[in-house]
């Protein structure tokens, strides 16, 4: 191997090889497999219910102050052991003198004996959680009540609360017994006789076979991540974990396995006589919505808009803590070879590109490369928080590449230039998606080199680093000619329209130096088909070879050498015309022991290396080379660039704008809860109570 040797331009050979041995010292944990814990399970699920009604006090749960005075009130003190008969006494004040008070009452005292019940008697449990869930529905939406209803009345938030605890409970008692399922028709027994709820997906992509289980959020408390996405308003935030089936879309290749993503479950009932979903015996019917909050914010009820409760980070933390999406970075580094295995009950690699969410014609893909030593693992901070953005995740679909960082750049840039051809193929062979040639790609570190190679075109520039003569006179086996090949000519990909750089070294690191490179070489071997050149191709074209430097380039940390050869060329390369680079630079400030390395730089890269000038926006964060891609700083940059990205796409007329849902609703729409305008006819007349017991209609 021809030595790849500069020394830093302060401080000489020794600092290069203090920060080398540093390096080298600061990394050794992570061979230790060091993993990141997502979520923690909680000893108590988390609900606002757990307070307001006591119930982990070892008294059990407790009424409120209000339904307490209800009962003495109403004479209705003295039924401690017969809860079902004071929930029908109960049932009885209702009919005769039908109030929201009392409807809340009801829906409190009947979620408080299901709460008792739920270890010993299950069934119970379910009925009196679903009496529950509809007292309180009725509370929020009864017609009769909406002239009075008052949304500054602490028992409105309350009856919120109950109604998303008791379908809470409701659904866990059926994921215990039956399991939660599209399609599936559920049957609770109330005093207004059986109710047939039949299980419906609304507002999404997935499909009723992608579902394997429902995992509660309410369990999980969030470790791994520093902010938290969530709304508040109706509904059970769940967990949903996909299984792999039978007739699967084409992108259903790009899910990793035991992927989980957000869903929101919402109960109501149909008008009488509507019988639709469910058994037309029944007398009445309901329908468990599963709704995609990644889709829909909001939904409609009557004559009313309501936010649905959601939680869009937990289930995406419960997915990422699995302890093997940790050991990525170093298996990719020391064992590129693993990531060629296949994965689990498929024919493709491990390595390659990743969706975790369906894919959706007329969004635009942004893509995410992770640097060396990484891997997608390390995009999760700023996914999470451009993912909260309505605007954002309303318009672009987010995907992500692993590949092996042992290798050189050039030869990820490589497969990655094919895999987006692959995925192209795939899910629009017929080249009709406008969206897909609006691609955004965004690299972190040595990834930002394998992302801005997409957009430039090599011509035989790269092949003269070795040769004077034809490509076409090289002699190699097949395989291995065409892996030299598909590194060296490649041509400009016109799907891609900006590249965001971050923390990238446009002209390699002082940190690839003598003694990491040898280090390098001594932990790192690489397969033969990740290999770019073996020594019997050098061999058979010796006359034909004026320069082996590049070839004998075998790992990642040697392709980073400023001395390497590839970045003079790149640097001058024919870049496409139709893309727009972004740039954005780790600068640490100088004070104390890490500013002093530093050296105006993120610790790894130096200034000089990231700086561009060829971009239309650069930017600087003062975080390491580790952390910037996750400050900030850097994430408000990139949803800007994103946003821009949108206005220029859109007002240009290569895309139509997708309709938001978060965009105001037009004038005659349905207005937002709790704000609805009482009609002045009053309510509607021959009105049937749907809660009422089956004398009372």
């Amino acid at each position: 191997m021809v030595p790849l040797r500069r020394e830093y331009r302060h401080g000489g050979v020794k600092r290069s090889v203090v920060l080398a041995i540093l390096a080298v010292a600061l990394a050794l944990p992570v061979l230790g497999c060091a993993t990141t814990k997502m979520t923690e399970l909680r000893s108590v699920p988390k609900s606002p219910l757990v307070e307001q009604l006591k119930l982990t006090s070892h008294k059990g749960p407790q009424a409120s102050d209000r339904t307490r005075q209800f009962l003495r009130v109403n004479a209705l003190e003295g039924y401690d052991d017969d809860p079902k008969a004071l929930l029908q006494e109960i049932q009885k004040v209702i009919e005769h003198e039908p109030t929201a008070s009392h409807v809340y009452a009801f829906a409190e005292l009947a979620f408080i004996e299901a709460e008792k019940a739920k270890k010993s008697h299950p069934k119970l449990a379910l009925d009196l959680y679903g009496a529950s869930a509809f007292h309180a529905y009725q509370y929020l939406f009864d017609k009769r009540f909406l002239v009075k209803r008052n949304p500054y009345d602490p028992q409105f938030r309350g009856a919120c609360d109950l109604y998303n605890g008791a379908l809470e409970g409701a659904l866990r008692v059926i994921c215990a017994d039956q399991g939660l399922q599209p399609g599936k028709t559920y049957t609770i027994d109330t005093a207004s006789g059986s109710w047939h709820l039949q299980c419906v997906l609304r507002g999404s992509r997935w499909t009723a076979d992608d579902f394997d289980r429902f995992e509660f959020v309410s369990d999980y408390e969030i470790k791994g991540l520093k902010n938290h996405y969530q709304t508040y308003g109706l509904g059970v935030p769940l967990i949903a974990v996909r299984q792999r089936h039978a007739n699967e879309p084409p992108a259903a290749k790009y899910y990793p396995e035991g992927l989980s993503f957000p869903v929101t479950a919402f109960v109501r009932p149909l008008p009488v006589g509507n019988q639709d979903c469910c058994d037309v015996t029944a007398k009445h019917a309901g329908i468990i919505e599963l709704q995609d909050p990644l889709a829909v914010s909001d939904i409609v009820v009557g004559d009313v808009r309501v936010p649905l409760e959601s939680d869009l980070t937990t289930p995406m933390a419960y997915f990422l803590n699995d302890p093997n999406f940790n050991r990525l970075a170093t298996v990719g580094l020391l064992s590129p070879e693993k990531l060629l295995d296949l994965r689990p009950g498929g024919q493709d690699r491990i390595m390659g590109l990743y969706m975790v969410q369906p894919y959706e014609p007329g969004k635009i893909p942004v893509l995410l490369v992770h640097g060396l030593w990484s891997s997608p693992m390390t995009w999760m901070e700023m996914f999470n928080d451009l993912r909260s953005v309505p605007v954002i995740r309303e318009n672009y679909q987010f995907w992500f590449y692993l590949y092996p960082t042992a290798q050189p750049f050039w030869i990820s840039a490589g497969q990655l230039r094919e895999d987006l051809a692959r995925i192209r193929d795939r899910v629009d062979p017929r080249r009709e998606e406008r969206a897909l040639d609006q691609m955004v790609l965004i690299g972190h570190s040595m990834g930002g080199l394998v992302s801005r190679l997409q957009t430039i075109e090599s011509q035989d520039e790269f092949w003269k680093l070795v040769s004077d003569e034809p490509f076409s006179l090289v002699k190699a086996a097949p395989e291995d000619r065409a892996r030299l090949e598909k590194s060296l000519f490649f041509h400009p990909n016109p799907s891609v329209r900006r590249v965001v750089t971050i923390g990238t070294p446009h002209r390699g690191s002082e940190m690839s130096n003598d003694l990491t490179q040898w280090l390098s070489n001594k932990l790192i071997r690489l397969p033969d088909m990740l290999d770019l050149t073996k020594d019997s191709v050098i061999r058979q074209n010796k006359e034909l070879i004026r320069n082996d430097r590049l070839l004998r380039i075998h790992t990642s940390v040697d392709s980073l050498s400023p001395e390497s050869p590839f970045f003079p060329v790149m640097l001058a390369g024919y870049r496409a015309p139709w893309v727009r680079y972004h740039n954005i630079v780790g600068v640490l400030p100088k004070k104390g022991l890490t500013g002093y390395w530093a050296d105006g730089g993120d610790g790894v890269v130096a200034y000089a290396s990231a700086q561009m000038d060829d971009v239309v926006s650069q930017i600087s964060v003062p975080a390491p080379h580790s952390e910037i891609h996750a400050h900030p700083r850097a994430i408000l940059e990139v949803r800007r660039i994103l946003l821009e990205h949108l206005h220029d796409v859109y007002s240009s007329g290569e895309l139509q704008p997708i309709r938001m849902a978060s965009a105001p609703w037009p004038v005659n729409a349905a207005p937002r809860y709790p704000w609805p305008t009482p009609s002045p006819a009053g309510p509607p007349q021959n009105q049937i109570n749907l809660f009422s017991s089956p004398s009372a209609n």
